[in-house]
């Protein structure tokens, strides 16, 4: 074990940070340095539709998060699939998928928990384009609608991903979809935060000049979050399929997330990184990692780690302990967990 792994994980091992922090509201946008978490279980199986729960998707139990509530996680993303909840357009809600969200939410509110409920559909049902005469937007507008009127009141609802990376003939319908989605939000839901990704896959390098109409996206609220997606290996896949070779930038990170931040910052806007992560096979990941999240502490920017969820096993990019120990991506993520908030 290298031996800045290993003193990172001597000082952090384990999921047992201060409950007094647990205790502590969430925040985002300006409250940085939120540490959130991608808990990926409900998504899970996207070729099987519906699917069928334990088969093909789960839904973690309430000691599954009172593990990562322990860690001093306030945050969750947590992804759900259109077709799951609404199999057909304009239609019901499916009641055994719905519920099962209501009891997640609810056992998320009983920890003190915020859940930013995450439409994981990459601009598509059931492969169909949205925005297009298959999968008008304004069906898109009507889901958003239902999820807004469903769950806004739960106090564990903390804010709403619109869609996860939006990309290839989707992206041509993206604004307006985005704005239909707000609408839809806003019908139900007057002040929670509303996340809003960008095109080609949300990546943050080229977050600003593919994405210059979403600064026109109107909010009564007035509390949009831009959310952009970062990983390290070629292309931000987040695949890590090959091994780091020759020379190595820690600050690799930082120079890929700089163009989103800047964009924010020139426009006045609040963002989030609503998806990094790192394989646990070399410490130079976890060293770029490190220097990340230092440079978002300072800029105020949460970040959302990818991924959590029971059924990770032992995937490389994955955050869940193995045999009850922790990764040595949580030795450094989870000394960022409980600095103190010096943001505005």
């Amino acid at each position: 074990m290298n031996n800045l792994v290993r003193a990172l994980s001597a000082a952090t091992l384990g999921l047992t940070l201060s409950l007094a922090h647990a205790a502590q509201p969430p925040s985002d946008g300006g409250g940085a340095p939120l540490v959130h978490l991608n808990v990926a279980a409900a998504g899970w199986g996207g070729s099987a539709l519906p699917g069928i729960e334990g088969k093909h998707y789960v839904f973690p139990n309430a000691l599954y998060l009172d593990k990562w509530q322990q860690g001093g996680i306030r945050v969750i993303r947590f992804s759900i699939l259109w077709e799951r909840l609404q199999p057909t357009l304009m239609g019901d809600f499916a009641d055994a998928y719905a519920e099962r969200i209501d009891e997640f939410l609810d056992q998320a509110a009983e920890r003190n928990m915020g859940v930013i409920i995450d439409i994981h559909n990459y601009g598509r049902y059931y492969g169909k384009i949205i925005g297009t005469d298959e999968v008008p937007t304004s069906a898109y507008e009507d889901l958003m609608k239902r999820v807004a009127k469903r769950w806004s009141h739960n106090p564990a609802t903390h804010g709403y991903d619109l869609m996860n990376e939006p990309y290839g003939d989707a992206d041509q319908h993206w604004r307006d979809n985005a704005q239909a989605g707000i609408d839809g939000v806003r019908s139900f839901d007057k002040s929670k935060p509303i996340y809003v990704e960008g095109r080609s896959f949300s990546n943050t390098a080229m977050f600003p000049t593919i994405n210059a109409d979403l600064l026109d996206l109107k909010d009564p609220a007035d509390n949009l979050v831009y959310s952009a997606h970062l990983y390290l290996d070629e292309g931000s896949s987040g695949a890590y399929k090959k091994p780091i070779s020759g020379n190595f930038d820690p600050m690799l990170g930082v120079n890929r997330v700089k163009p989103f931040i800047e964009w924010l910052k020139a426009n006045h806007k609040h963002g989030q990184i609503g998806e990094f992560g790192v394989p646990d096979n070399d410490p130079r990941w976890l060293m770029a990692m490190d220097n990340l999240l230092a440079y978002l502490h300072e800029q105020c920017v949460p970040l959302a780690y990818w991924a959590a969820g029971p059924w990770w096993d032992k995937d490389p990019v994955a955050i869940e302990p193995i045999d009850g120990k922790p990764r040595p991506q949580w030795a450094v993520l989870s000394k960022w967990v409980d600095k103190p908030n010096q943001c505005p």
